[in-house]
């Protein structure tokens, strides 16, 4: 069929032109060759129909990616697996703290910092190189939800806040950085006001080529959602044991003997694991 003037429906409602390079694009990230993309994006191409929504796109190509190779389906599936951190925030935290212990950071998760007028909780508290970073992760559980200029308001007058003490003591570190990290995107206004108020931003596409998607394929962090063999129970077993990346259950696979899965499927597991984070894209 002719897709050049085919509408689709994103999640949040809104009426887009279907573009069929951005799958292919999403679809090459996973590391999956040409042919197999290829092969895809014909059979995706040839049950499009007028109005059909983004998320339908989205399992069809998965569920053709998964008969290939299980590891391309979870790449494929790595911005569903962050929701599926939820529902509470919390795994979302670890999970970026986990992604800036691995870059070489000292990390610290729901830390009481001292502020010049009140306490804040911190979500993650980040040193490395005598610098301190102090990050809020604003995380949604479903999409759609996007980050508008209250948050980055917010965050930057509690950075100055903090800040302001902490320039009163005797610090072993510098503060100089406040982050606002998400797992959805910034609007326009987010953007424009955390830019000017020199906060650093960082969502799931933005900044362009070191957001976080870029970061999790390029340092092969993978959250343990992203595993097509695991069920929810199992997965919810352990990130209830902070076990939130792929990297940490390969190192601690005696929970999977907690959770009485046969050697059989263990191995078929941490097979699966194993590929994942060493086919990051470099």
């Amino acid at each position: 069929m002719e897709n050049k003037n085919l509408e689709i429906t994103k999640s949040s409602g809104e009426r887009v032109r279907f573009s069929l390079d951005k799958l292919k694009t999403s679809l090459k990230r996973t590391g999956a060759d040409k042919e197999t993309v290829d092969q895809i994006i014909d059979k995706v191409r040839d049950e499009l129909y007028q109005g059909i929504s983004t998320k339908e796109i989205y399992n069809r190509a998965f569920a053709l990616l998964k008969k290939k190779k299980s590891y391309f389906a979870s790449k494929y599936k790595l911005k569903k697996a962050i929701y599926e951190l939820g529902p509470t925030g919390f795994p979302f935290e670890n999970f970026i703290a986990a992604i800036y212990k691995y870059s070489g950071y000292k990390t610290e998760v729901g830390e009481i910092l001292q502020g010049k007028c009140v306490t804040h909780e911190i979500d993650v508290v980040a040193h490395k190189n005598g610098n301190t970073t102090i990050m809020e992760c604003k995380f949604h559980s479903e999409e759609g939800q996007n980050c508008n200029v209250k948050v980055p308001l917010y965050i930057a007058s509690r950075f100055k806040d903090v800040k302001e003490h902490w320039d009163t003591k005797p610090h072993e570190t510098k503060l100089n950085e406040g982050w606002v990290v998400t797992n959805t995107r910034f609007t326009e206004d987010a953007l424009q006001y955390g830019k000017c108020a020199g906060l650093k931003l960082l969502s799931w596409d933005y900044p362009k080529e070191d957001a976080l998607k870029d970061k999790i394929d390029r340092l092969g962090l993978y959250p343990i959602t992203v595993s097509t063999l695991l069920s929810n129970r199992e997965k919810q077993f352990l990130l209830s044991r902070d076990v939130v990346l792929c990297r940490e259950l390969m190192h601690d696979n005696f929970y999977l003997d907690h959770l009485g899965i046969s050697d059989t499927r263990k191995d078929r597991i941490l097979n699966e694991m194993s590929q994942l984070c060493s086919n990051k894209n470099h």
